[in-house]
């Protein structure tokens, strides 16, 4: 272990490594610390939303840096752990950011500050940096330290900078805003009945006793695989796609909690094609919405749009995608002018399905998918914690709602990989997902604290945890 003074350096194997943010006693008079992280570019610049890891992101969409949680030792000290995997970081990141922000006080009433770094493999304590009481006073942020590239390597460096600005002040110096990337402000929409939100994984152990002796490895479990979660149960004897939605043309019962006059039923209609065709349904669907599944192998732009009765096309289309062995779902509002017509453009073979909104997957508790969907939602007001992940650079995840009037709303739009919270109101909705790549979807009650109105979207320093 190595002890190192502001403005030290020390070489990093490259192997992951576990974070400890130490003060020496919590509890009255002393401020709640609350760790953070910022990645930044050869610039010194965050790239995004998504480079900022603290309390309401507590992992990086690479999973390269988390949070872990905290554990207070016997003697009082208390812990706050992060862990950094260096073999997932992105090549454009050139620095790692470990900070803290301190709540109902400043760095100058927490006694004993330190920073230390655990090899996540061995358990062996690697540098250990003690703040100097004469540098720290009236900040509210203090950056400690910080991991940095050097000849294809890594290495820690001890900083001790503080910040009388707070989180918010740190993080905008690395170039962070929140105005910028904010979700458009359109009014939020009806949301799934509220779900538990998921318990925090078990905190790392607390570093040894004084800084000379050697700590053991914190146990954590793997807490950033997130996609692993199963999805809503579906009834038994219903057969599922690769996105966990019901396979049409099987459902007997309904799925969703959707008032009746929300979307007819009618029979569901199947056909297979191959190639550029029109589809006319010959099931009797009266004017409203149907939903309409589409299975395709191989991998070429597939679109589908509907026909009006003049054979016009009509927008937006009901799905767009160029996903491989597309498997997605799409919705489409009828006028009930004749025979519902699909246009299909494609390469290969295919098979349509249009349904009642009944198949449709009822988001009252966490949701996941790859690729084009739409969920159905009927009931009280909501935050929804929305993940996508991609890494392609014209990769995008789009979601919108549909009232029962057919307004159609983006509440959210975000790029390659990421994460986001949502505000909706109370009623029924669809929610339409519009993208190709895996994401989750996660409805959370509103507690009374948040004091929100409707419609709003969290504010994003606003503590969700």
């Amino acid at each position: 272990m190595t002890q190192i003074i502001k403005g030290g350096n020390l070489p990093m194997s490259g192997e992951p490594v576990r974070v400890a943010v130490v003060r020496r006693t919590a509890g009255p008079g002393v401020p709640v610390l609350d760790p953070a992280a910022l990645l930044l570019d050869d610039s010194g610049q965050v790239r995004g939303r998504s480079d900022l890891i603290f309390y309401n992101q507590r992992s990086h969409a690479t999973s390269a840096v988390q949070l872990l949680g905290n554990a207070q030792g016997e003697d009082g000290r208390l812990a706050d752990w992060l862990e950094i995997d260096p073999g997932r970081v992105e090549p454009e990141v050139e620095r790692i950011i470990i900070a803290a922000s301190a709540e109902g006080g400043t760095f100058g009433d927490v006694p004993g500050l330190y920073v230390e770094v655990v090899s996540a493999v061995s358990g062996e304590r690697m540098a250990v940096y003690s703040v100097d009481g004469d540098d720290a006073s009236t900040e509210t942020a203090y950056v400690l330290g910080e991991f940095y590239r050097r000849n294809g390597g890594w290495k820690f460096r001890a900083v001790g900078q503080g910040y009388d600005s707070g989180l918010p002040g740190l993080a905008t110096d690395y170039g962070f805003t929140v105005e910028e990337e904010e979700p458009e402000a359109e009014p939020a929409i009806a949301s799934p009945a509220p779900a538990q939100t998921e318990a925090p994984p078990p905190a790392p152990p607390l570093p040894a006793t004084g800084l000379p002796e050697a700590a053991a490895s914190p146990q954590v479990p793997d807490v950033h695989d997130e996609a692993a979660a199963q999805a809503p149960a579906v009834p038994a004897g219903i057969p599922v796609s690769k996105t966990g939605a019901p396979l049409l043309g099987t459902i007997t019962t309904r799925l969703n909690h959707l008032p009746t006059d929300f979307g007819p039923d009618f029979p569901v209609f199947s056909q297979e094609g191959k190639g550029e065709d029109i589809v006319r349904v010959e099931a009797p669907i009266p004017a409203g919405f149907a939903v309409v599944d589409v299975a395709r192998v191989g991998e070429s732009l597939i679109e589908i749009t509907a026909l009006n009765h003049r054979n016009k096309e009509r927008s937006p289309s009901v799905i767009r995608s160029w996903m491989e062995d597309f498997n997605g779902r799409g919705i489409v509002d009828h006028d009930g002018n004749g025979p519902l017509r699909l246009r299909v453009k494609a390469q290969g073979e295919w098979k349509i399905t249009v349904s009642p909104l009944s198949v449709l997957r009822d988001l009252s508790e966490r949701v996941e998918g790859v690729g084009p969907d739409v969920l159905a939602y009927a009931g009280p007001a909501v935050d929804l914690a929305i993940r996508h992940r991609n890494s392609r650079d014209d990769a995008w995840f789009q979601l919108e709602a549909l009232r029962r009037s057919a307004s159609r709303r983006r509440l959210y739009t975000g790029y390659k990989s990421g994460r986001s919270t949502v505000a909706l109101t109370r009623g029924a909705r669809l929610l339409i997902i519009t993208c190709d790549s895996p994401w989750t979807i996660t409805p959370r009650e509103v507690t009374p604290h948040h004091n929100r109105k409707e419609g709003e979207i969290p504010p994003f320093w606003k503590r969700l945890r």
